[in-house]
């Protein structure tokens, strides 16, 4: 599995033919926009920032588009996605939290989450996730120290910060407070993951940084 960042809360995540978008900007949003086919889209919350599934097209590509909750199975990947709240963009709005098992792997995508405020059976699932992407930059999702102590609560074997950029790309302060929370000094930056299973074994709550390659 490769897993690239474009910033905000967009990735990329690969695994053989498999191709899956997370929250992927529009054209709307102003900001730099990277062109790749991808099988699946998942959108957690409709805001420009956030829902440019038009960009994904591409070859013989055409995304199968989720934005809500419910059960899917694409492709042999099993989604699931569970309701919350987030204000982000200044307004109260339904945001959607996924799980994604591929590869053996469990990933959980928090979206614009704000709060812990969850149903017991999304909290269930999310314990079993095996790397959680969590948003840390506050004003309508988590703030830093509130992002650090629920994505710590789920145990993962790696946590991902994302949502850690101001407009235009620019790094903001949330990932050095996060950084700091979770006892970190000093962390390094990648510009993609690359994970097996078995690299995961031996890991306990292990913070990746993923630079925008854009």
């Amino acid at each position: 599995m490769v897993i690239t960042y474009y910033g905000f809360e967009f990735f990329k995540v690969q695994f053989g033919d498999i191709v899956i978008a997370f929250n992927p900007v529009s054209k709307e949003s102003g900001e730099k926009i990277p062109r790749f086919g991808a099988d699946i889209a998942l959108i957690s919350l409709e805001h420009p920032l956030m829902n440019g599934t038009e960009n994904l097209s591409l070859g013989e590509r055409e995304p199968f588009i989720i934005r809500g909750p419910g059960e899917y199975e694409i492709k042999g990947v099993f989604i699931k996605g569970f309701s919350s709240e987030s204000s982000f963009g200044g307004k109260k709005r339904i945001n959607t939290v996924y799980t994604v098992i591929l590869e053996d792997i469990t990933l959980c995508f928090l979206g614009a989450l704000e709060n812990a405020k969850i149903g017991s059976e999304a909290r269930s699932e999310l314990g079993n996730a095996d790397i959680v992407f969590v948003p840390i930059g506050g004003n309508g999702v988590f703030t830093p120290d509130d992002a650090n102590d629920f994505a710590a609560s789920l145990e993962p074997k790696i946590i991902i910060p994302m949502h850690w950029e101001e407009k235009g790309g620019k790094e903001g302060k949330s990932l050095d407070i996060f950084l700091k929370e979770a006892g970190v000094e000093k962390a390094e930056k990648f510009e993609k993951l690359t994970v097996k299973k078995r690299d995961l074994e031996n890991k306990e709550g292990e913070i990746v940084i993923l630079s925008s390659v854009l």
